[in-house]
C-alpha cells in the first residue's frame, strides 16, 4: 500500500482510505501454496518477525479450489463468507464434509488448527488477520 500509516490505527499501522471498488478486477494476486486461491489486500500488513500488525483482505477461491491439510498460524483470524460456499473437509468427501454457506463467520485466536477446506463452485471471503496486543498493552487501555 502506498499511503502512510495513520496514527489513529495505533499499532495496526493501517492507512486511511476512503471508499473504493474493492471488487475491481485489478489488484488480485495468487496466494502462495494454494492453487486457485487469490487475495486482494485492502489495508494493513503483518510483520511476522515482530508478531505485530493487522490485515484486511479479500480471498477469492475458484471453483474446485482446496486446502488439502489443516492449517494453523500465529495470528488471529476473522473470516466472513460473502458469496458462494465453502466446505470443511476434503474434495470428493461431500457426505463427510460440512457445508458453509454465504454468511458463515469464524473468529479464531492464534494457534487454532482449522481445515481442510474446499469449494465446489467458488467463494469470496473477507478476512481480518491480526496479531493480538500483548497482555500488558490491553491492561493499559482498560478504564
Amino acid at each position: 500500500m502506498s499511503a502512510a500509516a495513520h496514527p489513529g490505527f495505533g499499532a495496526f499501522a493501517k492507512a486511511h482510505r476512503e471508499f473504493f471498488d474493492a471488487l475491481a478486477p485489478e489488484g488480485w494476486e495468487p496466494v502462495a501454496g494454494y492453487a486457485g486461491v487469490e487475495q486482494k489486500l485492502l489495508s494493513g500488513g503483518l510483520d511476522h518477525a515482530a508478531r505485530s500488525g493487522a490485515v484486511t483482505r479479500l480471498s477469492r477461491w475458484a471453483p474446485g479450489a482446496f486446502v488439502a491439510e489443516p492449517v494453523v498460524h500465529d495470528w488471529c483470524e476473522e473470516v466472513l463468507l460473502i458469496s458462494g460456499s465453502l466446505r470443511i473437509g476434503r474434495p470428493g468427501d461431500l457426505g463427510g464434509s460440512e457445508l458453509l454457506p454465504a454468511g458463515s463467520y469464524a473468529c479464531r485466536p492464534a494457534q487454532v488448527l482449522h481445515g481442510p477446506f474446499f469449494t465446489e463452485g467458488g467463494c469470496l471471503m473477507i478476512e481480518f488477520n491480526y496479531y493480538p496486543p500483548s497482555p500488558s498493552t490491553r491492561q493499559e487501555r482498560l478504564p
